[in-house]
């Protein structure tokens, strides 16, 4: 299977395109000591809002930062964020999925029910209500994000296991008295991964376009930590005499988010049989 996959994946050069964004990411974030130039506080108050030039290449804000190294180490943050809130989510949404998909009948209905009424509200104002509540901070918002984004995960995990429990594979592990939690984890969720996987790399780019706009609106990662969100806020206060500080981190998040959508529509066609 994996070689079939890896196969289908490398024809696929959008995806292919895809992972190259999210593997520069990747390097960006954990390299950020060595690619960022300056200091991500250091103020110079003789350059502010210079354009971008040979030493600084994206630019200054309105301290005189470097914007160019705000941007490198605020990839860090929406590397952190996208995948720990999507690690939350992904939790949550695979064990309620599984518990539903499995046991069926009230249970299901129970869960089903509680989905729906979730799905109800409008899921970034209820982040906005929560984070109204509590103090903004990074934990605090991949926690939210979390929380708020596995309804979508628990319905697909729960439709492979509707299906998956009435195979022959299940059925023999429950004949040689293996218990439910056995069956649940060991047997079925393994292979309800795919659909979970697409899900989780579709969710990152999600959960990073989310902690962009709240940090844009300052309720968000708090400044003096760069995220890109924030670099945009100065941009919104200075967009006619700084354009740079509005396209530099608007075009970042662009291009990530792209990738990692870009990615998961590679990996769903690359586990769908009926393209073999």
């Amino acid at each position: 299977m994996g070689t079939d996959f890896w196969k289908r994946f490398k024809k696929n050069k959008i995806a292919l395109a895809g992972s190259c964004v999210v593997i520069l990411l990747f390097v960006v974030s954990i390299f950020a000591p060595v690619i960022a130039p300056y200091d991500t506080n250091e103020i110079n108050l003789k350059l502010v809002l210079a354009p971008p030039s040979a030493s600084h290449l994206c630019g200054t804000d309105q301290l005189g930062r470097d914007v160019f190294s705000r941007m490198v180490w605020g990839s860090r943050i929406s590397l952190k964020v996208g995948f720990v809130a999507t690690g939350i989510a992904i939790l949550i949404g695979a064990v309620l999925g599984a518990v539903a998909g499995y046991y069926g009948r009230w249970t299901d209905a129970v869960i089903m029910r509680f989905v729906d009424i979730m799905l109800c509200f409008p899921t970034f104002f209820l982040i906005l209500a929560v984070i109204a509540l509590l103090e903004p901070s990074i934990w605090n918002i991949m926690i939210i994000i979390g929380l708020t984004g596995w309804m979508g995960i628990t319905r697909l995990v729960r439709a492979d296991f509707t299906s998956l429990k009435e195979r022959d594979f299940v059925l023999a592990a429950r004949a040689i008295g293996a218990s439910d939690l056995r069956i649940i984890f060991i047997h079925i969720l393994p292979n309800a991964m795919a659909s979970v996987l697409v899900a989780a790399t579709l969710g990152v780019a999600g959960a990073i376009l989310t902690e962009s706009a709240l940090s844009f609106l300052g309720i968000g990662v708090q400044p003096p930590t760069p995220s890109w969100g924030n670099i945009l806020t100065a941009g919104k206060d200075n967009i006619d005499i700084a354009w740079w500080l509005s396209l530099y981190p608007g075009l970042a998040i662009l291009i990530t988010v792209l990738g990692y959508n870009l990615l998961g529509e590679g990996i769903r066609d690359s586990l769908d049989p009926r393209l073999k």
